[in-house]
């Protein structure tokens, strides 16, 4: 059989499947939120050991990591001035808490860092909202990230961040964020836009929002936990390796079906296909499963550590991080022009003409990342967003918020490039 053959046979498979999605529900409804260094992480992470095994790749491997494990503990934001009210929040991951009494304090809102430079003067002793509209991830985010740090510097005594999405229904969206060393670590947590939109109302009209800030946030130390992935060995080159996967850990709210129980769960639908055709590709076919992606990615560092120790060949890595919405392109990272050009001109009837998936330059991810810098191509699936900023690191991502079409859509996708990159002997 062709290889073309092979993929349109596969992809026919998968689009064809109504139980495609029947892991993912299980996964998210009797596992819930697999936050780093919780219970419910390593009970995931034993069902799956235990499915993939049951699965019968030719190899499965749990592989020890030790990883952070933060609490959020009990946690509220009340309007207690001009009037009381409840605010909807979420402590951001890695910050401190408060004290038991919690804070109470005023908020002052500022649109960017450059405005809480200019309000240096009004922000000392006081708790400082980063009420920054969404425009694109990763030039919101980063005051999610840094903003703690920036307003300590300031003298605040706290730090409120609007949720990093473009919409709300008064969901607010956790985090990551980080402190610098020598700069006083401050509580900070996400509040909902329309919570924060009220913040700045009241202010702008004089009003002197005062609010009480309570964090039970605290880490413990790391925990041990793993990554796992499973293969299908190749029968020609064997020590040349075709990774997919995406990262199994989630934030403590919701589901992570989305982020990424989505991602994690289509790659392993793709091997799965493959498997089921009883077909041995020319090079083995990963599935892995990283972990403490959100807070750390210690995963994808102890994956690569192993990779430089023992000289593994990774033909390609293809990560998939960013929801299972329709997918849009397969963006590739090849060592240069000529490279990706051979790759497109191969894979566009592929992927373009049977998927309408483009082929883009220049691809891949945080779990990726670190194998990534050793030398080795990476890739990313690229899907539309239009719903997942909506409910990224919120309540709301949970598995009903996926459409089963655009489900078995990425898992064509993914295994589109698997067996590609398994068979062709294009330079990537």
């Amino acid at each position: 059989m062709t290889m073309m053959q092979r993929i349109f046979d596969v992809q026919t498979s998968i689009q064809a499947d109504k139980k495609a999605m029947e892991r993912l529900v299980t996964l998210c409804d009797r596992y819930g939120h697999r936050l780093s260094g919780s219970d419910s992480l390593e009970r995931a992470l034993d069902w799956l050991e235990r499915t993939l095994r049951q699965d019968g790749f030719d190899s499965v491997t749990r592989q020890p990591v030790m990883i952070p494990r933060w609490e959020r503990g009990k946690e509220s934001l009340d309007l207690m001035m001009p009037r009381q009210a409840p605010l909807a929040m979420l402590g951001l991951g890695g910050s401190i808490g408060t004290s038991r009494r919690g804070l109470v304090a005023p908020v002052v809102p500022v649109r960017d860092f450059s405005d809480l430079a200019a309000k240096a003067d009004l922000v000392r002793d006081k708790i400082v909202l980063f009420n920054v509209p969404f425009t694109t991830y990763g030039a919101t985010v980063q005051y999610r990230v840094k903003g703690a740090a920036a307003a300590a510097k300031a003298g605040a005594l706290a730090a409120i961040v609007r949720s990093v999405g473009p919409t709300s229904l008064n969901t607010p969206h956790t985090g990551s964020m980080s402190y610098e060393d020598g700069i006083k670590e401050i509580p900070t947590c996400a509040v909902s836009i329309e919570g924060a939109e009220l913040l700045q109302r009241l202010y702008d009209a004089g009003d002197k929002p005062l609010v009480r800030l309570k964090m039970d946030a605290h880490m413990r130390p790391d925990r041990r936990s793993s990554n796992i992935w499973a293969d299908i060995r190749g029968s020609k080159y064997p020590d040349e390796v075709v990774v997919l996967g995406g990262h199994i850990d989630s934030w403590d709210v919701g589901q992570g079906a989305n982020d990424d129980a989505g991602g994690c769960c289509a790659a392993w639908e793709a091997l799965m296909h493959l498997k089921r055709g009883r077909w041995r590709p020319h090079r083995t076919i990963r599935v892995a499963f990283w972990v403490n992606e959100e807070n750390g990615t210690r995963g994808a560092v102890e994956y690569a550590a192993r990779v430089a120790a023992t000289h593994e060949r990774h033909r390609l890595l293809v990560e998939s991080d960013s929801g299972v919405g329709n997918p849009l392109a397969v963006g590739i990272t090849t060592k240069n022009e000529t490279n990706f050009r051979a790759i497109e001109a191969e894979l566009k009837p592929f992927l373009q003409d049977r998927l309408a998936v483009a082929v883009t330059n220049g691809g891949g991810g945080a779990d990726v990342g670190p194998t990534g810098a050793l030398g080795y191509p990476t890739a990313g699936l690229n899907t539309d967003t239009t719903g997942y900023w909506n409910v990224h690191h919120t309540p709301a991502d949970t598995v009903d918020k996926i459409n089963p079409d655009d489900f078995r859509r990425c898992t064509a996708a993914l295994a589109t490039v698997a067996i590609w990159a398994s068979e062709s002997d294009i330079a990537i």
